[in-house]
C-alpha cells in the first residue's frame, strides 16, 4: 500500500484526525511505519493530493460493513406482468384487477400487455378503453409511470404505486 503513493508531495492526515501538514511523500510513509500503521491516499485527485495514517485492515472491515448496511437498506423494485386482451370479460378483469393490486402493495410495478391478434389490431381503441377500465377499477392506488405505447402487436402500459413504504 505505502509503496503505491508516487505523489512528490501529499497533505497528511493522522490517523486521530489532525492534520499533519504538507510533507513530501516519503516523509509520510516514515511517519506512518513509525505507527505501525498505513499511508492510504484518500483524496488523490485533489490540487495537493491527501493521505492518511491509517490501519488498513480495520479501514477495510469499516468500509464493507458500511457497503453491507447500505445493500441491506436499499429497496428492488420487480415489474410484474398481466397479458390482457381486448375481448377480456369482466370477470377476468377482475382476477387480474385483484393481482394487480396485491403486486402494487408489494412495492413492485405492474406491466400491462394487450395482446392484440388479427383484426383486433385495426381497432387499438377498444384495448384503450379495457385499459381505462383497469385504471379506473383500481382507483387510488395506481397511477401510469408510462402512457400506453403500442408496439408492433402489444399495447404497453407501465402501473406504479401510489402509495409509497
Amino acid at each position: 500500500m505505502d509503496n503505491l503513493i508516487r505523489f512528490p508531495k501529499v497533505l497528511v492526515i493522522d490517523n486521530d484526525g489532525t492534520s499533519l501538514g504538507e510533507m513530501s511523500s516519503r516523509d509520510a510513509m516514515m511517519k506512518a511505519r513509525e505507527k505501525n500503521l498505513n499511508l492510504l491516499c484518500v483524496a488523490p485527485n485533489a490540487k495537493v493530493p491527501v493521505c492518511k495514517i491509517v490501519d488498513y485492515g480495520k479501514y477495510r472491515y469499516e468500509r464493507q460493513k458500511k457497503e453491507k448496511e447500505a445493500k441491506k437498506n436499499q429497496t428492488i423494485i420487480k415489474v410484474k406482468e398481466l397479458e390482457l386482451s381486448p375481448s377480456i370479460q369482466d370477470h377476468d378483469l377482475e382476477v387480474k384487477k385483484k393481482a394487480a393490486e396485491k403486486w402494487l402493495d408489494e412495492g413492485n410495478k405492474v406491466k400491462i400487455k394487450m395482446k392484440f391478434k388479427g383484426r383486433q389490431l385495426t381497432h387499438p381503441e377498444e384495448g384503450q378503453k379495457i385499459i381505462d377500465k383497469l385504471m379506473a377499477m383500481l382507483g387510488d392506488k395506481a397511477f401510469m409511470e408510462k402512457s400506453p405505447v403500442l408496439d408492433k402487436k402489444t399495447l404497453i402500459v407501465i402501473l406504479a404505486s401510489k402509495v409509497k413504504k
